[in-house]
């Protein structure tokens, strides 16, 4: 099939336009693998080993650039200046009780919404360690 190179240059190029439209590689492996299979229609006409050809490329390009991948697109949670508060000691300046859903403390000169860890009533003026932070409460436990 002698338009079989076309189809595998087709490939490769619409690949590479999604690569080129989003923001993470998503394709970059397939177009490698198309132009792999485009190559391969120079030594046979056998549709079944030109796909063999682009599959077996396609995976052997993701496997050899993922180490690459991981370490350019980190997709973790972005940390702020409030990641800093964890593990800083805080005041309770009301009783923190879960069932009650009531709780506050004071750290760093602010006051939040507190739950104890635990599920345990912490008194007012007890020190507390904080453990998390859950949306905007506190997570924390007595000292």
């Amino acid at each position: 099939m002698e338009y079989m190179p076309y189809i595998w240059i087709a490939i490769a190029l619409v690949m590479g336009i999604i690569e080129a439209s989003t923001a993470q590689l998503v394709s970059v492996w397939f177009v490698i693998g198309g132009l792999a299979a485009a190559v391969s229609c120079i030594f046979t006409d056998n549709v079944f080993i030109q796909i063999a050809v682009f599959l077996i490329v396609s995976f052997a390009s993701l496997l050899a650039t993922r180490p690459f991948v991981k370490k350019i697109t980190k997709f973790g949670r972005v940390k702020t200046n409030l990641d800093s508060t964890v593990g800083k000691t805080a005041v309770v300046t009301s009783d923190i009780d879960n069932r009650m859903s009531q709780g506050a403390v004071t750290v760093g000169g602010k006051v939040w919404t507190a739950r104890s860890v635990d599920g345990k009533v912490i008194p007012k003026n007890s020190s507390v360690k904080v453990i998390s932070i859950e949306g905007v409460k506190l997570i924390v436990e007595k000292i």
